[in-house]
């Protein structure tokens, strides 16, 4: 699965203290970027390449420190982890986010509760 991918290598690059992580480009990747980008998570991301596109993706540190410490995975190749808008629970009381995939895009666990939709949970970030 592309997004366990993505997760996993900007983990490692936080990690190994990289300030720049390459990828191969899809469209829901860049998706789940922009909603990363947009919590803080990675500074920014470029597309590059001409034949064959990737990302470049721009971490983040914070007095030296990564943005986020930890993340867990849910929804795998073999396993898809659905849940429903009443199932959905906050991450690390609050501090943490959960990430969606639903009929209405890529959101967080508040932005799944407020417009009352569930779908794929994708992983949680803290």
């Amino acid at each position: 699965m592309p997004v366990i991918d993505l997760i996993i290598r900007i983990k490692n690059g936080y990690m190994a203290r990289k300030d720049v992580v390459l990828m191969p480009f899809s469209k829901f990747k860049e998706s789940v970027l922009l909603k990363l980008k947009n919590l803080g998570y990675v500074s920014n991301y470029t597309i590059e390449g001409e034949s064959k596109k990737y990302l470049k993706i721009e971490l983040k540190y914070e007095n030296g420190e990564p943005k986020f410490t930890d993340v867990k995975i849910f929804s795998k190749p073999g396993r898809r982890w659905y849940t429903s808008c009443r199932e959905i629970k906050s991450v690390k009381g609050g501090m943490g986010h959960a990430i969606f995939s639903s009929s209405k895009g890529i959101m967080t666990d508040r932005e799944a509760k407020k417009l009352q939709v569930g779908g794929e949970l994708l992983f949680y970030i803290w």
